[in-house]
């Protein structure tokens, strides 16, 4: 088999010398050409030119979420066909590792390798939905480019932590579960719609749900992880299924010290619920329209503000190996 892997040098939790451990590892078991990542983009760009080649069967993403989601943009960039296209493979290099998580893989990078190693020698894979969002006809946002994302989507206040987050991340601060959480905080404090929101949700032959604060869209569950601890902000949300969404029309003191426990303590059972949360499953298609422009986040990536967001879920999109 030949493999191309994609390095993130950048990845949080491993060093030069973890990843050249762990790409003697997989050079033992394939014919691997290995490229380190220079530039933000650089991941797509590779991933395209796999997907345009003629000899390449996998690629390896080593780095975290976003490096997965350039991997995966740059594989898509004509369209999903997993018969076609190579497989990915995951090997987690990041803070959180949600898509690498979600798919049941170890959370540390000389584990996932032995993990993969494994499940290409017994040809175990699966192939998983991906989201879509993209720029409605019609809208202010209409030319922009569609981009596809493995687990999760928000549009509004939790797009605003990660903006945060990435702001923080520019001026040195290292990616810490309690930085974003000094961060969910600040952004709660400054938020100027909490108490009437500006979004409303459409979807074809339902009524529109207007008013509100937060908007999270699910691909998988869990949404995320806080350390160890997973967090399901809707649990129903499958590979395997279109995509989820929770969103809340409230964002009060008591409302989000409610919500907040209710996610801090849920289960793949069970999620936030009440009178100002609104949960919708398995969606195909459906759209997100701000009266005034709001941030975009897909896959921990902000993407700046938008005003309208068209999401699709795209059943078996992308082959990957576990």
């Amino acid at each position: 088999m030949r493999a191309l892997l994609v390095a993130n040098p950048a990845a949080t939790t491993t060093s030069a010398r973890t990843r050249d451990v762990l790409i003697h590892a997989l050079a033992s078991e394939m014919k691997l050409e290995t490229v380190t990542t220079e530039y933000r983009g650089h991941a797509r760009d590779l991933g395209r030119q796999a997907a345009e080649s003629e000899d390449i069967e996998l690629v390896v993403a080593l780095g975290g979420d976003g490096t997965v989601n350039e991997v995966v943009n740059g594989l898509l960039h004509a369209g999903p066909d997993p018969e076609r296209l190579p497989g990915l493979a995951v090997v987690p290099g990041g803070s959180t590792n949600v898509f690498a998580r979600a798919l049941g893989l170890p959370n540390d990078a000389v584990e996932a390798t032995g993990a993969l190693l494994d499940a290409l020698r017994e040809r175990r894979e699966r192939t998983v939905g991906l989201g879509l969002a993209d720029g409605p006809a019609g809208s202010e946002d209409q030319g922009v480019p569609p981009r596809w994302f493995t687990f999760c989507a928000g549009f509004g206040f939790d797009a605003g932590v990660v903006g945060r987050v990435e702001q923080q991340r520019e001026r040195g601060k290292r990616s810490t579960h309690s930085l974003y959480v000094r961060q969910l905080l600040r952004q709660y404090l400054e938020e100027p719609h909490r108490r009437r929101g500006t979004v409303t949700l459409e979807r074809p032959g339902a009524d529109p749900v207007p008013g509100l604060v937060l908007s999270i869209v699910c691909n998988t569950s869990p949404w995320t992880f806080l350390g160890n601890r997973p967090l399901y902000a809707s649990p129903q949300a499958s590979f395997d299924t279109a995509l989820d969404v929770l969103a809340l029309n409230r964002l009060s003191t008591s409302a989000v010290a409610r919500y907040a426990t209710q996610l801090l303590t849920s289960t793949p059972e069970r999620g936030p619920r009440g009178k100002h949360a609104v949960s919708l499953h398995d969606l195909t298609e459906f759209t997100l329209h701000s009266k005034v422009p709001l941030p975009f986040q897909m896959d921990g990536d902000h993407l700046g503000l938008r005003t309208s967001v068209r999401f699709t879920g795209v059943r078996r999109a992308l082959r990957v190996i576990v």
